[in-house]
């Protein structure tokens, strides 16, 4: 039997990755991923049999990515503040560089199409979310459920990714011009959510 040339598989993958992510081109056909990744369809169809396949393969790997920066992040043994200060940083920082990666995420989970079960995510959340509850109880941030600390975080870091295209053209920014205002939220979130 023929060996596989893992080297075109990830070719496909990363060039979807590219489509998906970076382009935010979420309907992208196998014929598109194909053209870009310079092979032919059937070529893209030996490795991943369907587009479903595909978009499989890359919600996984992105997910795993995303929980081992988050999970680096969480179990550091780092000063709270500065914790929060690197959860912001690698999130922002890999959304800069991939825009509608959270878009394409969280399309396939309500599409059902993909899932991910990690046995260990609820107690390393649990685990944050305490120490969350402690840094609230020394009167460092304030006080709420933890679970809502969380979501106030995400959302200031995520909505302004997922509204990109309509900020930039309600507020006329180019490209890097709103990159760097992302990155200016780096500094200004810590800012609101610390007293």
């Amino acid at each position: 039997m023929a060996l596989r040339d893992t080297g075109t598989e990830q070719l496909i993958k990363d060039t979807a990755k590219r489509i998906f992510f970076a382009e935010g081109k979420l309907h992208a056909t196998t014929q598109d991923i194909a053209d870009a990744a310079g092979v032919n369809r059937t070529l893209l169809h030996y490795y991943f049999r369907s587009k479903d396949i595909l978009i499989q393969q890359v919600f996984k790997e992105a997910m795993q990515g995303l929980n081992a920066r988050l999970d680096t992040v969480m179990e550091s043994d780092l000063p709270f503040k500065k914790k929060i200060e690197n959860l912001i940083d690698v999130f922002l920082t890999e959304a800069v560089a991939f825009p509608y990666q959270e878009t394409f995420l969280v399309t396939e989970i309500l599409n059902d199409s993909c899932r991910i079960h990690d046995e260990s995510k609820p107690q390393k959340i649990k685990s944050f979310l305490a120490q969350i509850q402690t840094e609230m109880d020394a009167g460092h941030i304030k006080p709420m459920n933890p679970v809502h600390f969380l979501m106030n975080l995400f959302s200031l870091m995520v909505y302004p990714l997922i509204m990109a295209p309509l900020f930039k053209e309600m507020f006329n920014f180019s490209d890097s011009g709103y990159t760097d205002m992302i990155n200016e939220r780096k500094k200004l979130i810590c800012e609101m959510i610390f007293k």
